[in-house]
C-alpha cells in the first residue's frame, strides 16, 4: 500500500480576470431571470385568485352557469361547476411552481454569495 494519499476534493484553478467578470455576470443575470419569472408567476396566481372569488360567487348560485375560459388560444364554452376545479388546480400547481423557484433563487444566491466571497468581490461603494 502506498502511504501517500491522495485529496479527494478536485483542485480547482482560479479563473482569470475576464472568467471572474464572466461568471459574475452570469449570476447576475441569473437571478434576474429567476426573479422575474417568481414576479409573472405570483401575478398569475393572483389573477386565479380574483377569477376564482368571483366564481365561487356564481358557483353557488348557478353552477349550471356559462363559462368561457381560454385554453391553447382557444375559447371554449363550458359551465362554472367544470371551470372552477381545473382553476383550483392550476393555482395550486402555480404556487408549486413559485415555491420551486423560489428554493432555486435561494441556492443560486447562496452560491453567488459564495462566488463573490472566494474572489473578494464587494461592491464598489465599499472598502
Amino acid at each position: 500500500m502506498s502511504s501517500s494519499r491522495k485529496s479527494k476534493t478536485p483542485t480547482t484553478t482560479p479563473l482569470s480576470d475576464h472568467e471572474v467578470q464572466q461568471t459574475f455576470s452570469r449570476f447576475q443575470s441569473e437571478l434576474q431571470n429567476l426573479a422575474s419569472k417568481i414576479g409573472e408567476l405570483e401575478q398569475e396566481a393572483e389573477e386565479h385568485v380574483l377569477v376564482l372569488l368571483t366564481l365561487n360567487e356564481a358557483l353557488a348560485e348557478e353552477p349550471d352557469r356559462k363559462c368561457f375560459r381560454l385554453i391553447g388560444g382557444v375559447l371554449v364554452e363550458r359551465t362554472v361547476k367544470d371551470i372552477v376545479p381545473a382553476l383550483q388546480t392550476n393555482r395550486d400547481g402555480i404556487h408549486k411552481v413559485i415555491a420551486s423557484l423560489t428554493e432555486q433563487y435561494k441556492s443560486k444566491e447562496k452560491e453567488f454569495e459564495k462566488f463573490k466571497e472566494e474572489y473578494n468581490i464587494r461592491p464598489a461603494g465599499r472598502i
